[in-house]
Order: structure tokens, then sequence, then C-alpha cells
């Protein structure tokens, strides 16, 4: 599973800027500027003074040769920062089987557009019908790091796009298509799921509104530690 190879470096959070931008002091005092994976508001994913872990790449032509991974909240959470790890962890969770509503999955395929649809999802699932015929369905994946307490709130901040794909997979599900809505929580404090209504009110009337739809919305939480992040297992989703 997604083990860090080799090792994170262990650093301090000066502070994270132009969006893209981490200026971190070293464990051994070097300052450093890494890139920043995400491109969300980070509330609380941020804060300078966090202790945080940082990936070395030895590909000379990248410009930044550190990425921010990891960050631990003062009370000791871990937060996966690099929103691209969400669909990895996903993909592994459902090669080893990890979530039972997709324990059954024959095949997945990653970035695919249904020939009925205009939007790109993150994962085409092939599963087995009763009548042993194979049925494709989609899967949208979302990064969860924004927490209240042990409460986990998606989106960060307002997301049209992410409103655009929820009409579309309940259109899909409107059609007869199987489709699926997981919230992939990046974030060791959180215990449960809702939408943030308070940041983003179109987006949470599109969830519902998939939902409505017969969209399977279901959260699902990692183990994150320096080592390694490994998706476990669903939390309770409130809708």
């Amino acid at each position: 599973h997604m083990k860090f190879s080799p090792s994170l470096l262990r650093g301090t959070l000066i502070k994270r800027y132009k969006r893209f931008l981490a200026d971190v002091e070293l464990d051994d005092g070097t300052i450093v500027t890494a890139h920043c994976p995400n491109t969300g508001a980070m509330t609380g994913c941020a804060v300078p003074g966090y202790t945080v872990f940082l990936s070395e790449s030895t590909n000379p032509n990248r410009k930044l040769k550190y990425t921010w991974e990891l960050a631990q909240t003062f009370d000791g959470h871990f937060i996966g920062i690099n929103t691209h790890n969400a669909n990895k962890l996903v993909a592994e969770a459902l090669d080893n089987k990890v979530l039972s509503e997709f324990s059954d999955i024959t095949d997945w395929k990653a970035e695919v557009t249904p020939p009925t649809a205009n939007s790109r999802f993150d994962f085409a699932l092939t599963r087995k019908n009763v009548e042993h015929q194979s049925v494709t369905e989609y899967m949208e994946v979302k990064s969860v790091t924004l927490a209240d307490e042990n409460k986990g709130f998606f989106p960060d901040a307002v997301t049209q796009r992410g409103a655009k794909h929820c009409l579309e997979l309940a259109r899909l599900s409107d059609s007869g298509i199987k489709t699926n809505l997981l919230f992939c929580v990046q974030h060791t404090a959180i215990e449960s799921v809702q939408v943030a209504e308070h940041i983003d009110p179109t987006y949470a009337e599109s969830v519902k509104i998939a939902a409505n739809a017969g969209v399977t919305v279901l959260a699902a939480s990692c183990i994150i530690d320096e080592q390694k992040i490994l998706l476990n297992q669903t939390l309770p989703l409130i809708l």
C-alpha cells in the first residue's frame, strides 16, 4: 500500500502562500520551499508551527525538489496534504477489497468519461449483475481535510466543478447507470463527514439531489502516519 519511500523529511511549517508553495524549516535548520499539491483553502491544515513531512524528488527537471505530503496538528493528528493521493488510496482499496460496498468489483479504470456524459469521472468500475453480465458504474472521489473537532466537512471552499459533477452523477443515476460519490478522509481526527452547507450551499444542494437520485454517497477514513497512508473503513456520513 501507499508507503512513503524513501522516508519523508520532517520539518516545521513556516507558511503556505500563492496556493502552491510552502516554506518549511527542516529539522536540521535548513529552510526549503516545497510544492503544495492542494488547490483547496486548506483551512486548519496549513497552520504555521505544524510539524510537516516532505517527500524529496530526484528528478533534476523539477523546479521544486520537495513536495509537502503530511501535516501533523498540535494535538498529534495526521493530515494528508496531497489531494492527488486520494485516487491512489481508493484504487488500492478497490484492489484490496477494503470496502464491502465495492468488494465485488471485477475491474476498474481511472479517469473515464461515460458515453452519455460530458464530465470525466475518477473511476469506471465493473461488476457482474445477477445474470453474470459485466455492468459499468462510475465513481467520483473527493479528499476531505476540513475538521471541526471530530467532524469532517467538504468542501473547504466553493466548488462549482464539484456541484456540476454531483448533478451529472444524479443524471446518470436517473438514466439507470449506477454512480458513487466517495469522500476520502485524509485527517485522522475526523470520525464522521457532512457536507459544508455553510461554505457552499449550492454544492450541499447538489449532493442532496444526487443522493435522492440514487447516487451512493459514502465516506471512508485513512490510517495515516509518517510511513504510510492506507484507506481502511467507511465512516458515518451525515446528509
